[in-house]
């Protein structure tokens, strides 16, 4: 069992989700969340201030997956959010020792789906 975890471009979610789910993958959660990288973040002028934002709005999907779906998750992730500019995100994957749904009590794999 692995937890993936994606950080990536907010318009890019409705085409990693897509791609999600033309590979079978329909359980995750999605939070917005804010994060700087490579990008470094910009400057802004309002009303004759100049502000630095430097962190930008990010989207992270959470995905826990059985050992056969570790591939075909990233791969998909990768072909949603893919678009060779700086700033597309990363892709972190971890061992989940645990995994149990409440309403059943199932463990493990099972408990994933």
């Amino acid at each position: 069992m692995k937890l993936i975890t994606a950080i990536i471009q907010p318009h890019s979610l409705p085409d990693v989700k897509q791609a999600l789910f033309d590979a079978n993958v329909y359980k995750m959660t999605v939070t917005n969340v804010l994060g700087c990288g490579q990008q470094k973040g910009y400057t802004e002028e309002y009303r004759g201030v100049v502000y630095e934002v430097n962190l930008l709005k990010k989207v992270r999907l959470e995905i826990a997956v059985n050992e056969n779906f570790v591939k075909p998750t990233i791969d998909a992730i990768i072909k949603g959010a893919s678009s060779g500019k700086i700033g597309d995100g990363k892709i972190l994957v971890t061992d989940l020792q645990e995994c149990i749904r409440i309403r059943t009590g199932e463990r493990g794999e099972k408990a994933i789906g």
